[in-house]
């Protein structure tokens, strides 16, 4: 186990162990709270973050490039029925791709990498809850993609003369719940993934859905009614519907209610999938 993997375990200390009885020893003073663990386990996280060169390259340069690919992708497609330029179409779907690949992905590598290091489970011995324990697991991650796509709106407004957020309120509540989606997501696809190196296939599915169907790279507007329908219950599109809402405008407040149902159905069905199938033990 690593330093910081080590420090995180000793700094939210305070049982002898769960559901054993065992009376408090050994507390920290600034760490017994819900949120002083917290920070101990989002320290951590950071620290294991910026060491891992792979991980940090996946969330910060892959999104970045992928506007290229998005923009390029929608020369064969008609937008003039939607209202919108093929650079904000790109930007949009960019700020997607930041939530997949910074929290999805990365999340689903960091549970099974803490499971299978067995971090999980120590930090199970001490005072901090489950949900505290995937939450600061988590706080780096979110913390990265939510400033990545600030970042991000800031630039192409800036300099990509792209129109500043029409319902800035309405574009980070579809930021926020997607952040939320794909991190129970993350952590439920943590229960089939065996390796962190099969990270990358596991989380393939719900990538290739999100590109293809969710509107990443193509509104649903120009889908046939029949098949964007059914891309609607997809569990990105109603983050994707409120993000674009949010910052281009273009939807009425019926549509705008379906998108967030849509999305924390998503949330409810990804929460109960962790309580139920979440592994803390090691895969072998």
């Amino acid at each position: 186990m690593s330093t910081a993997e080590t420090r995180v375990s000793g700094s939210t200390g305070g049982t002898t162990g769960r559901g054993t009885g065992g009376s408090t020893s050994g507390s920290t003073g600034g760490t017994t709270t819900p949120v002083g663990r917290l920070k101990a386990l989002g320290r951590a996280e950071y620290t294991l973050l910026i060491r891992n060169r792979t991980a940090l390259f996946a969330a910060l340069v892959v999104p970045v490039t992928m506007i290229a690919a998005i923009k390029a992708s929608l020369k064969q497609v008609d937008l003039a029925g939607t209202g919108l330029s093929a650079i904000e179409v790109a930007m949009v779907g960019s700020l997607g791709m930041v939530l997949v690949m910074a929290v999805y992905a990365n999340l689903t590598a960091a549970y099974t990498s803490r499971r299978e290091d067995l971090v999980l489970k120590r930090l199970r011995t001490v005072e901090a809850a489950d949900h505290e324990i995937l939450a600061g697991t988590a706080l780096p991650a979110v913390g990265l993609a939510l400033a990545q796509s600030l970042v991000m709106i800031a630039g192409a407004v800036a300099l990509l003369d792209v129109r500043a957020p029409r319902q800035p309120l309405l574009l980070l509540g579809g930021l926020l719940a997607g952040v939320v989606l794909l991190t129970t997501l993350a952590a439920a696809t943590s229960a089939v993934t065996r390796t962190v190196e099969s990270a990358q296939l596991t989380t393939m599915p719900l990538f290739l859905l999100s590109v293809m169907g969710s509107g990443l790279f193509v509104p649903l507007d120009v889908f046939p009614d029949t098949l964007a329908r059914i891309c609607e219950l997809l569990p990105m599109t109603g983050v994707m519907t409120l993000v674009r809402a949010g910052w281009l405008g273009g939807i009425d407040g019926g549509d705008a209610l379906r998108a967030g149902l849509t999305a924390l159905v998503w949330i409810g069905l990804a929460l109960f999938a962790v309580r139920k199938w979440f592994r803390w033990e090691p895969r072998r």
